[in-house]
């Protein structure tokens, strides 16, 4: 059976998840076919990002949410749009791409988040952590200024990885 659950990730008594398809024979920390999301209880209000579009596919298709993902997915509404997709709309007129963002992703600013929440390898992640760098809008704004480049550790590929991250996740 597949389900779609939560992932630990971030350092001892620092958590964060990502929301993650896996099989339920897996561990909790083991291997998965998709991530399609992250939560961090950790900041205020909590951070909860996850691809409508990619969650109901996967609900289609059987996956039956934990009872964390599932509160998670009821509060961003993505339970109600799957409830319509079940009754029969067609899920291109349900999930929309560009549909608005709920009131809790809208409260936090994603200049904002840290960086532990751009999917960066642990190392860079923790690299950037001990030279003072732990939010987004510091990471770009040294990334513009070329600050990034003079952090030991930081390689050509790690920048490379820095901004593929920033792009990708358009914060």
């Amino acid at each position: 059976m597949v389900k779609i659950r939560l992932r630990r990730m971030g350092a001892k008594k620092q958590p964060h998840y990502r929301v993650v398809v896996a099989d339920s024979r897996s561990p909790r920390d083991g291997r998965f076919i998709e991530t399609i999301g992250y939560y961090n209880p950790r900041t205020e209000p909590p951070t909860v990002r996850i691809d409508e579009v990619r969650a109901v596919y996967w609900l289609e298709r059987g996956a039956q949410p934990t009872e964390a993902v599932a509160r998670l997915l009821t509060k961003l509404g993505i339970s109600g749009k799957w409830a319509r997709v079940k009754a029969g709309e067609p899920l291109e007129e349900v999930v929309v791409a560009e549909a608005p963002m709920p009131e809790a992703v809208k409260a936090e600013a994603p200049a904002d988040l840290g960086v532990d929440e751009l999917g960066l390898p642990t190392r860079v992640t923790n690299i950037l952590t001990s030279a003072g760098i732990t939010k987004v809008s510091k990471l770009r704004e040294g990334l513009q200024k070329g600050e990034l480049s003079n952090v030991s550790g930081l390689g050509p590929k790690s920048l490379e990885r820095i901004k593929k991250a920033l792009e990708e996740g358009s914060l």
